[in-house]
């Protein structure tokens, strides 16, 4: 799978370096394949650094036509429409099927290209509402870490870059192999998209929060029985409402929404490791039935979970 990384004047060493970090290195398990980088030039001439010192690139954006995901990993100003044989590249690759990302601020780019008119897309927190002002067609969340729509993939700032990039690797080869790169990588093993992209409290402070952190482990443990809000909340002693508050401060995230994606997660490494049938997996991760399960799989992930098993099980 080849995957292109757009350069550009004044772009930041820390932003080219995620892609090419998760991409660039060969990290093929077994017989499995792995990404083919590419990092191309989008404009003529050297190209330095926001750091202060250069880079040369040994390709062109011709690479861009034989890429199946392009990625922009920022831009230099948001106020700065990009050069057209940018945009141009970027239109004919999503045309052909490319998956086109645009990583923080590379979100502008994608915008300016016209790729996310009538679609949802994040971008860095600080710059998501001039987004949304210069570019009102575009439905802006400011919350999420990334979303993904039409072949179009955008991300929030900084390390959500991170996040996103490890969630195209679980696309293309599966969630037990973006989780071992994740630990090479000494990074969460996967971070929904739909998480905050800041958390209030992200790290535990007090004692019930340590008891939340414990009571986290527990639900993963017990995945496969009848969770309800009321009753995970008298674990802790508290009211539903003190208990949905303190949920929401800690994860990111509510009761219903996190347990649903672990249930899910689970799911995928029943269906990526096991001979499972899709019944008993329904059963041990909590759905309840072949119905539930297959319902909110294809809800979260974008196919059913028998598609999910012919592509990913090894």
């Amino acid at each position: 799978m080849n995957v292109c990384v757009i350069a550009f004047n004044g772009i930041s060493p820390f932003h080219l370096s995620v892609p090419c970090l998760v991409f660039g290195k060969d990290r093929r398990v077994g017989d499995s394949p792995w990404f083919k980088l590419a990092v191309c030039a989008g404009e003529d001439g050297g190209l330095m650094t926001n750091a202060g010192f250069a880079i040369q690139c040994d390709h062109g954006l011709d690479q861009v036509t034989r890429a199946d995901i392009v990625v922009v990993p920022s831009w230099r100003d948001v106020d700065a429409r990009p050069p057209d044989a940018i945009l141009d590249a970027l239109n004919a690759a999503h045309a052909r099927g490319a998956l086109v990302v645009g990583l923080c601020l590379g979100a502008f780019v994608l915008a300016h290209a016209g790729l996310l008119d009538g679609k949802q897309a994040t971008t860095h927190w600080a710059w998501a509402a001039q987004l949304a002002q210069d570019f009102p067609q575009i439905d802006v969340d400011a919350k999420v870490l990334y979303v993904e729509q039409d072949q179009v993939l955008t991300s929030a700032g900084v390390a959500a870059g991170l996040d996103c990039c490890i969630h195209i690797v679980r696309r293309a080869y599966g969630r037990e192999i973006a989780n071992t790169l994740a630990r090479r990588l000494v990074v969460s093993p996967h971070r929904e998209g739909g998480q905050a992209q800041f958390i209030d409290q992200p790290v535990p402070q007090g004692a019930s929060d340590q008891r939340l952190s414990l009571l986290l482990d527990w639900l993963r443990a017990n995945l496969g029985e009848a969770l309800s809000i009321d009753q995970v909340a008298q674990r802790l002693a508290m009211s539903r409402r003190s208990f949905t508050r303190h949920f929401k401060q800690i994860t990111g995230s509510t009761f219903g929404k996190w347990l649903t994606n672990e249930r899910i997660k689970a799911a995928q490494q029943q269906l990526e490791t096991t001979h499972d049938s899709v019944e008993k997996i329904a059963t041990v991760c909590g759905f309840g039935t072949s119905l539930s399960l297959r319902q909110h799989f294809s809800a979260v992930v974008g196919v059913s979970p028998t598609s999910y098993r012919k592509t990913y099980r090894r």
